[in-house]
């Protein structure tokens, strides 16, 4: 980097485009480069599909560019503010105004492939414009550098509004409710769309689209040629304005950070009376909670999505979901609290140097996670099933609430001390708050095994619930404190025995295994296909076959989403067992294949070591 701190021109586009190639060479090892294959292949299916949709459906073609918007709004967002490969705090004293380096900056974001793929998909507006002829085809062109551009922009401003904004608890917890919203809209978003479906909305709903950004360039190539020229000149003023603001943020940034980022905070909850080593554990958890904009972050997101998602079903008149609100709160919140080891960073330490302070810290992070979640669960439920009416709804709410609870206490101090994904210390997270410098394909990984997890642990109280609905309560309460109290303590023991090989894991990072295969080293038909069936595994196991097939043995008439349902009853149970198998065998082939290269391995490599004869 010294020959970007000599002054003047030095700032150029082209170092900023080299380091940001320069970072994603390097990184392209092991399981990250399988992710980037499998990332960019997807991303070309779906591009050249936006292309296919200018040829043979355009009138939809302005939804479509909407959603590749969406992706640069609301992935930043559902990341906690962005991954940054070249932060701006980096060049925060070189000899150089806020614009150039801002410009500089912009030139970088362009150096991915992520720009790349959108471009190819935006290749559908000079398609499009074939229709109007060749001035369609010029107007298509420029149109969809200009689109390009603003969309990247656009995501960069909202980099850095979460960067400079977020510091309060307020603000963290608004990202959150955006996130679980945008979440769940992505999960279920079809049912708002269905229940607002009529001529009226249809024409409102062709003006929306096109008056966003994304919608520009479809209405450029539709004007005549002086209105077109007029809404491309408009795009570029949009795009200018857009590179002052992000100069402006990034210069605040950057400032605000070398003063210290968040500013102190004031008055926190009082802690539960001290008498014992888990209540000071849980005292100092809960103050965790209530200081760490992380935290607050993921606890707003799960508390939204599991608020959000019925709702979006009561648009079209399916309360079935109503009464699990609470139910749905737990497991989300469990999920987003899986890593609390790897989210305090070294400060394990402190307890491994208090002898047997283990078990108390684990105890006190438990008991603190319950008085966090438990509470708005419970409240969640009891209001769910209130509203909904469902009278056969209170046994499945009482009974898996304790097991649920339980099971998430114990799930998550289990993995955080068998699993855990190293972070950045809270005081090193730089400029943004919300980003805690964690592997966030690691993270999510960690999160989909405790979405698995946490409900494997109720299925007992279900099991009794089908047979005798209200035995399930007392079932779900002793389920659920054997959870709690027998994973927390394999989880304490596991943490007095490895304590010390976890401290090493947060300071320096897992260590280099060069000699063990991974998703990488298979051939590149298996690694797309072993991701691509980890990703959609799921759709047919779950909500297309198991929870119909639960919905079939209660007896519940709501249809919902479910495919199996729609169909006539003959056909009914055989969707769901196809489905169902389906998912299990995607399942399979994602899990077997990578086995399959290990045990291939093993024996090239113990071949080699007994040698010929």
């Amino acid at each position: 980097m010294a020959h970007l701190l000599t002054p003047g021109p030095a700032v150029s586009a082209r170092h900023m485009i080299r380091m940001r190639l320069a970072i994603m060479r390097n990184s392209l090892r092991g399981d990250n480069a399988s992710n980037l294959y499998t990332g960019v292949s997807l991303g070309l299916i779906l591009a050249f599909g936006t292309i296919a949709v200018a040829v043979l459906w355009p009138v939809h073609l302005p939804v479509v560019l909407a959603v590749w918007l969406s992706g640069w709004i609301f992935g930043p967002i559902f990341i906690g503010g962005g991954s940054e490969a070249l932060r701006p705090e980096y060049f925060s004293m070189l000899p150089a105004p806020p614009g150039r380096i801002a410009t500089a900056l912009l030139a970088g974001a362009f150096a991915g492939p992520a720009p790349a793929v959108n471009l190819v998909a935006l290749m559908s507006l000079p398609v499009y414009g074939w229709r109007f002829g060749p001035a369609g085809v010029l107007i298509g062109l420029a149109a969809a550098v200009g689109t390009l551009v603003t969309m990247v922009m656009i995501s960069r401003v909202i980099v850095a509004l979460i960067g400079l904004f977020v510091r309060s608890r307020v603000t963290a917890a608004a990202v959150g409710v955006v996130t679980g919203t945008a979440v769940a809209l992505c999960s279920n978003g079809w049912a708002l769309v269905a229940a607002l479906g009529g001529a009226d909305t249809a024409a409102w709903s062709r003006l929306f689209v096109r008056a966003l950004p994304s919608g520009w360039g479809v209405a450029a190539v539709e004007a005549p040629w002086p209105l077109a020229l007029a809404i491309l000149a408009t795009d570029a003023a949009v795009i200018a304005l857009l590179l002052t603001a992000w100069s402006g943020l990034l210069a605040r940034r950057v400032v605000s950070a070398a003063r210290g980022g968040v500013p102190p905070r004031r008055g926190t909850p009082r802690p539960l009376p001290m008498a014992t080593g888990a209540r000071i554990a849980a005292a100092k958890e809960l103050r965790a909670w209530w200081r760490d904009l992380v935290r607050i972050q993921l606890l707003a997101t799960a508390l939204s999505y599991a608020v959000v998602t019925p709702l979006l079903l009561v648009t079209i008149g399916a309360w079935v979901m109503v009464p699990f609100t609470g139910l749905v709160a737990i497991v989300m919140g469990a999920a987003t609290s899986a890593n609390l080891y790897g989210s305090d960073g070294t400060a394990l330490w402190l307890t491994l140097m208090t002898p047997g302070a283990e078990r108390a810290d684990v105890r006190g992070r438990q008991l603190a996670w319950l008085v966090i979640v438990g509470p708005a669960a419970l409240v969640l439920s009891l209001a769910g099933a209130l509203v909904s009416g469902l009278t056969w709804a209170w046994p499945w709410v009482l009974g898996l609430l304790p097991a649920l609870l339980g099971g998430g206490a114990g799930v998550i101090v289990l993995l955080a001390v068998t699993s855990l994904v190293p972070g950045t210390d809270p005081h090193k997270r730089g400029g943004n708050p919300l980003s805690t410098g964690a592997d966030e394909t690691a993270e999510t990984s960690l999160a989909w095994l405790v979405l698995l997890a946490v409900p494997a642990t109720a299925l007992p109280t279900a099991g009794v619930i089908l047979l005798n609905p209200w035995a399930g309560v007392a079932t779900g309460v002793l389920t659920g404190v054997l959870s709690a109290w027998g994973l927390g303590r394999i989880a304490y023991r596991r943490l007095e025995s490895h304590g010390i090989e976890l401290l090493n894991l947060m300071k320096y990072g897992p260590p280099p295994e060069p000699a063990k295969p991974t998703t990488a080293d298979l051939p590149i038909h298996h690694r797309i296909g072993v991701t691509i069936s980890y990703l959609i595994a799921w759709l047919p196991l779950f909500p297309q076959g198991l929870a119909p097939l639960v919905m079939k043995i209660l007896g519940v008439e709501e249809r919902v989403w479910f495919l199996a349902l729609y169909l006539p009853p003959i056909w009914q149970w055989p969707t769901i067992i196809f489905m169902i198998a389906i998912g299990l065998l995607l399942y399979g082939y994602a899990i077997l294949i990578p086995m399959r290269l290990s045990s291939s391995t093993s024996t090239t490599r113990r071949k080699g070591r007994v040698g010929p004869g």
